[in-house]
């Protein structure tokens, strides 16, 4: 019989192919072949199933993970740019060698917990969206930590220290015992409340005036102005103007009848016209920012003369440099001039100050006929950070933007003391969201705002 070696396919559990031997019989083709090879191996199907059962259930943690993930990673992403955001403006005045204290442990904390969640994330998904947020928390980290350090050994502490030696010797000088004011509340301490508005009317020029500044006479012992109202609109790009209106009474003021125009400048651009919301009428002059300079000027309504003093520091800012801000900044306010129960101030920033509130004090010698800064005291306080500010029996109080209704005072400065307050919560309600001016007028305790063309008055309380 002859043998045919034959070929037969078939595969083993292991998935090779076996080689048969074949012989030829009764005119066909015949062969043995072991059918166990290809018995069903139940014992690795269950295994197999298993394995496929514990990996759906795998799958379906990992999906529920990715999902939460996904719904997270917006909330995170959105976390990280309210972060970033808060840290900018820091990181700006930072590099600029202009920054008050910042308080970076809070934020640090914040961070990290952070980097934890965008790392468990990114352990999730691994995508290069993940990835991208995990290299800006750690540039973010890097920065806060630059600052950190930074702020632990430059020269920031040694300004401070300079800062508060050089107000102790300004008030070392020869400050009058009446320097808190003659009244008895100004002995109780610092404004406890302040009303709504008691008092309030359009500018008589008109609400498309926005910008200006108006009051009641502001010196205690004045003569022929004690009772006088005066309004000074800006009528040049809402920054400039050159002429003053006084009413005789307060009635009068109600009812826009019976003033007098004084014109302190031949025009707007004149060197002795005014620049910002910053007049104050006191006695029989007008005390105001001079045009395009660090001067003060002083206008008498009687002479029409116009007499003028610089402002001291390094860097005075002027023509639009340090502004009232908070949001948004109220054009060329660098200089304000405001009266209290004391005399005369100017607020102002310098670049020797890193742009905080610089107070100096006013005085007019009638005598010699020239007006002069006895004192000037620094604060930490940024001036593009308050809205406004005003003095009070000697004490200088800030304000901030809160919503398009209130204005908040929520820091005071004593210059006797060198005492901060920054814990302070006094509300003003307003007409419209724009603020150019804020004065405190001591003969009647009330606050006077210029509030986008809209004249309003509040009582102080003590």
């Amino acid at each position: 019989m002859l043998l045919l070696l034959l070929l037969l396919l078939s595969f083993t559990d292991d998935s090779q192919t076996e080689r048969v031997s074949g012989w030829k019989k009764n005119g066909s083709c015949a062969c043995e072949v072991n059918s166990n090879i290809w018995s069903f191996p139940a014992v690795k199907y269950e295994a197999v199933l298993q394995q496929v059962l514990s990996c759906d259930d795998s799958l379906d943690n990992l999906q529920e993970q990715v999902g939460l993930s996904r719904q997270r990673l917006p909330q995170i992403q959105a976390l990280f740019a309210n972060m970033t955001a808060r840290l900018e403006p820091y990181q700006y005045l930072h590099y600029q060698g202009l920054y008050t204290d910042l308080s970076l442990r809070l934020l640090g904390q914040e961070l990290s917990q952070l980097e934890t969640d965008i790392s468990a994330i990114h352990n999730q998904l691994n995508n290069d969206q993940t990835q991208k947020l995990s290299k800006e928390v750690g540039k973010l980290r890097r920065d806060i930590d630059r600052m950190t350090m930074s702020d632990t050994i430059n020269v920031k502490t040694v300004k401070d220290k300079l800062r508060h030696l050089k107000n102790s010797a300004e008030s070392c000088k020869s400050i009058p015992q009446d320097f808190r004011g003659q009244g008895r509340y100004c002995l109780k301490g610092l404004i406890t409340n302040i009303s709504k508005p008691v008092t309030t009317k359009i500018s008589p020029n008109g609400k498309s005036y926005v910008s200006g500044s108006w009051g009641k006479q502001a010196q205690m012992d004045s003569g022929e102005q004690k009772t006088s109202y005066w309004v000074q609109s800006l009528i040049s790009s809402h920054i400039w103007g050159n002429t003053l209106r006084v009413y005789q009474t307060f009635d009068d003021f109600m009812a826009s009848v019976n003033h007098n125009i004084f014109t302190f400048a031949p025009s707007y651009s004149h060197a002795n016209a005014i620049e910002g919301p910053s007049a104050v009428l006191y006695g029989e002059a007008l005390y105001y920012h001079c045009y395009r300079s660090v001067d003060v000027c002083r206008y008498d309504l009687k002479t029409n003369d116009v007499k003028r003093v610089t402002l001291p520091g390094n860097g005075v800012g002027f023509n639009n440099k340090f502004p009232y801000c908070y949001y948004d900044c109220q054009a060329n306010s660098d200089v304000d001039i405001e009266a209290d129960e004391t005399g005369l101030w100017a607020i102002y920033a310098t670049v020797g100050n890193h742009g905080n509130l610089v107070v100096s004090r006013l005085v007019w010698d009638s005598e010699g006929e020239t007006l002069n800064v006895t004192q000037t005291w620094e604060t930490r306080l940024f001036k593009k950070a308050v809205s406004n500010a005003f003095m009070v029996c000697g004490v200088l109080y800030a304000t901030r933007y809160v919503d398009n209704n209130y204005e908040e005072v929520f820091y005071a400065f004593n210059p006797a003391t060198g005492r901060e307050d920054n814990t302070l919560s006094l509300s003003l309600e307003k007409v419209d969201k724009g603020v150019s001016s804020l004065s405190y007028n001591p003969t009647n305790r009330q606050i006077y705002m210029y509030n986008n063309g809209y004249l309003l008055a509040y009582q102080a309380h003590f």
